[in-house]
């Protein structure tokens, strides 16, 4: 897919590893509705080297007052010759169930619990769906053609902030507030900025309208003083805003005042600007949308 490489980038900045796999085992708790790209997590109970194993275990979950289900999870690293087809993870899973002490609900469960098989053991635990909630944020108020997709901010957000446990970031060049949006929606501290009083005013309008809460001010970015832990800029460029590359190098220059980590977005190469500006590029992705191709840059 297109945003396979954002994807990966994702991928190691929550986890400090990339996998080619569609699944990772991690000690790094992350809410699967944060990404885009995570479809699912178990938050594990129990694991061994067999189904057998994981059966014995699950005989020590008592639920009282409440329901609960079990879910065979189909991603996992199992060769196609060595797939478990469909009755047969039925089976697991009715196996289990039989096993735990309480009532089964399949269809509007309390409680849901996960089976997956990974590098030859078996886990069980705690079920977390991906809620997409990036999807109700696609229509907003006010909008520009090439702002960044919400698919897209949500990830670059991620990727800026991958906990946001004590980081203060901001978006100085923050347009209709597409990235504020997404990050602000992941409990993520972060300002906004911007020269352009009309989007700053769009932007502030797409905040309120999902119900959010964050500080948009009007101004140059060489008006900011205060020192953020990370900024995220998608670069203007001369399509709709009269910029100059001088005037990108100037903004990446501003930038280096008051962070020391910067991810940028941007659709033509600026690597001798990112260097000129004394930041080096740490990792990096391309993404599409439609005829646009984007660069993202992770800088320090």
């Amino acid at each position: 897919m297109e945003e396979s490489a954002l994807c990966h980038l994702e991928m190691r900045s929550f986890f400090g590893t990339d996998s080619q796999q569609n699944i990772v085992k991690s000690d790094i708790k992350i809410d699967p509705s944060r990404s885009p790209f995570i479809r699912e997590r178990i938050e594990v109970l129990y694991e061994g080297d067999g189904l057998q194993d994981i059966y014995d275990q699950v005989g020590n979950i008592h639920i009282h007052d409440a329901t609960f289900k079990v879910i065979y999870i189909k991603i996992n690293d199992l060769a196609s010759s060595e797939k478990i087809e469909y009755q047969e993870r039925r089976i697991i899973e009715r196996e289990i169930g039989a096993r735990i002490e309480g009532k089964a609900d399949v269809h509007h469960p309390d409680q849901v619990f996960g089976i997956v098989t990974l590098g030859g053991r078996w886990y069980f635990g705690h079920y977390h769906k991906n809620e997409a909630v990036w999807l109700k944020h696609v229509k907003k108020p006010r909008e520009y053609s090439t702002a960044l997709s919400t698919r897209v901010a949500r990830a670059i957000s991620n990727i800026a902030v991958p906990d946001p446990n004590g980081v203060k970031a901001i978006d100085p060049c923050c347009g209709i507030g597409t990235v504020l949006v997404e990050a602000l929606s992941m409990g993520i501290n972060i300002d906004g900025r911007d020269i352009n009083p009309l989007v700053t005013n769009g932007s502030r309008e797409n905040i309120a309208y999902f119900n959010l809460s964050g500080d948009v001010t009007t101004g140059p970015i060489s008006d900011v003083t205060e020192y953020y832990d990370v900024a995220i800029i998608d670069m203007p460029y001369n399509l709709y805003t009269n910029i100059t590359r001088a005037d990108q190098l100037s903004i990446l220059k501003d930038a280096r005042r008051f962070t020391d980590k910067l991810v940028v977005v941007t659709i033509e190469s600026i690597d001798q600007m990112i260097k000129e500006a004394d930041f080096e590029v740490k990792d990096r992705c391309i993404t599409k949308k439609g005829h646009f191709t984007r660069e993202i840059l992770v800088c320090t």
